[in-house]
């Protein structure tokens, strides 16, 4: 079904900031991103409800939600002080193994499970399944550093063929096409990709493959499957190689692209268009979900033309049991996710960059959420 566009309302959280004195429990990894502080309007203790949560809860996957779980993490524990939460945001693939393991409560993943992980989710959900809770969304940015020009505009055929090493250098002729008025210079491309698997490795394909299959000619999924090019670990590992080697390219969550330049994306519309959280929700309410019974993994137009969608967009998704989670975690899990999906919770998003879940949908994720056993 097609997603209503979502209400566009000022948010106003309305309450005292958290003292600073109070440290952000997550930890494990470091993989933290250049986005801003979003927990500086935090919701007041009373809004958050604990219930019987208590004890450590252990997650890990998504690093593109990474800055928005810190967030969210702030103001929980803050409000919770007897659960603590270590989100390690060791990329998409790691997150699905280990809740497939059973070594965490829930894992964040910017793909929704296939019929393989499903099915092996089954061995850890006794009773159940690993179901798609869509809590986060957001456009990939395609963030570069090229000397001189800060207005790129690429289309489909071009990005599939800067990131097959078909096209090398930034003063090709098929770029030049598209920037008539730019300074490009006579530099080599330098295309890092991610060296993990990744959902957002995954979600860039997907917007290739659908958009120009003849020049990316590849399976697609979490892991990278072209030739060339250079790699880096987690969306904070590429963001500090684009910004420290000039004529690189990469792709990253936009909360880790803040500070540098980032493509318009030529998509067949008016204009060329530019990572935004804006843009990011458009394309989510042309989204379709294809989830069963309460699995709510959603599909992305990524061939939309629709004026001011951004077409590289993902989901993030909170993957937990619908049945058979763990007895020791499930409170802390709920209440957890109970106020990530609350509208304080995604409030906050915003703020770091990234685009809350269409009210249509996340109403389904809080009915999901108080059901989960």
């Amino acid at each position: 079904m097609k997603l209503q566009r979502m209400n566009r309302r000022a948010l106003t959280l309305g309450a005292l900031a958290v003292s600073g004195a109070l440290a952000l429990t997550a930890c494990g990894s470091d993989d933290t991103g250049n986005g801003g502080d979003a927990s500086a309007s935090a919701p007041a203790a009373g809004a958050i409800d604990c219930g019987d949560a208590k004890g450590q809860l252990l997650a890990d996957g998504s690093s593109a939600q990474k800055n928005a779980i810190d967030a969210w993490v702030k103001q929980f524990t803050a409000a919770c002080k007897d659960v603590q939460i270590n989100y390690k945001g060791s990329g998409s693939g790691a997150g699905i193994t280990a809740f497939n393991q059973g070594q965490v409560a829930f894992a964040g993943s910017d793909s929704a499970l296939d019929e393989e992980e499903i099915a092996a989710s089954k061995e850890v959900c006794q009773g159940g399944q690993g179901i798609d809770l869509p809590m986060v969304g957001g456009p990939i940015a395609l963030a570069y550093n090229i000397p001189g020009v800060d207005n790129l505009v690429l289309d489909a055929e071009t990005i599939a063929k800067i990131f097959d090493s078909k096209i090398t250098k930034w003063n090709d002729p098929a770029i030049k096409k598209l920037n008539p008025e730019a300074d490009l210079p006579d530099l080599k491309i330098q295309a890092f990709h991610r060296s993990d698997e990744s959902g957002t490795t995954d979600n860039f394909t997907k917007y290739l493959i659908a958009t120009t299959p003849d020049n990316w000619e590849y399976e697609g999924g979490k892991a990278w499957q072209a030739k060339g090019g250079q790699s880096a670990s987690g969306s904070s590992g590429v963001a500090q190689q684009v910004s420290q080697v000039s004529g690189a390219i990469s792709y990253m969550e936009l909360s880790y692209a803040e500070g540098m330049d980032v493509v318009a994306i030529d998509t067949g519309a008016a204009e060329p268009v530019k990572a935004s959280t804006d843009g990011a929700t458009a394309a989510i309410a042309d989204a379709e979900v294809v989830g069963q019974g309460k699995d709510l993994a959603l599909e992305i137009n990524y061939k939309t033309k629709a004026e001011g969608a951004y077409p590289i967009t993902l989901v993030t998704y909170e993957i937990v049991c619908d049945k058979g989670n763990k007895a020791d975690s499930l409170p802390a899990t709920k209440a957890f996710l109970n106020y990530v999906a609350s509208e304080d919770g995604q409030g906050l998003l915003a703020e770091a960059g990234y685009a809350p879940i269409p009210d249509e949908i996340i109403a389904k994720v809080r009915t999901t959420i108080e059901g989960l056993s």
